[in-house]
């Protein structure tokens, strides 16, 4: 079950989409798990989603799919877990803050809020990496028996 969770062909396009997305989630875990770049660290997201309304179960999941997947993603250790731990964070995201400021990114300062055009993109990318895998130069390639990393 685990290899085929890992397979993954030789696609240069894959390494490339893995690697931005991952470099481009990992700032945003870790500000969620270590306080760098103006975040709260674990406790302090924690208790931010929790005057939202979220179970602190379900933050603790937000803050590793962002930081462990964005890690994952990087170095294409668990592709498909981690690019759907990812996906599920950015549907709660437009969900539960970005729907109602539209889709438009808040370019002006006019909008309430970000809109959720971001997360569209992000979302395409992990549909990818979840059909087809970490690609080139992943250790899921490597782990499973699929030819040279």
């Amino acid at each position: 079950m685990l290899k085929k969770i890992m397979r993954t062909d030789w696609d240069m396009s894959l390494l490339i989409l893995r690697v931005v997305l991952g470099l481009v989630m990992f700032p945003h875990g870790a500000q969620k798990m270590l306080g760098w770049w103006g975040g709260g660290g674990f406790s302090g997201t924690v208790g931010f989603f929790g005057t939202m309304g979220v179970p602190a179960v379900f933050a603790i999941l937000v803050i590793l799919a962002e930081f462990l997947g964005s890690l994952g993603l990087i170095v294409g250790l668990l592709t498909r877990v981690a690019a759907f731990g990812i996906a599920c964070v950015m549907l709660g995201a437009v969900f539960m803050v970005h729907l109602p400021n539209g889709f438009f990114m808040n370019w002006t300062g006019q909008q309430g809020g970000e809109g959720f055009e971001y997360h569209l993109l992000v979302l395409a990318m992990t549909v990818v990496l979840m059909m087809r895998g970490g690609g080139a130069y992943s250790l899921d390639r490597k782990i499973a028996g699929s030819g040279k990393i």
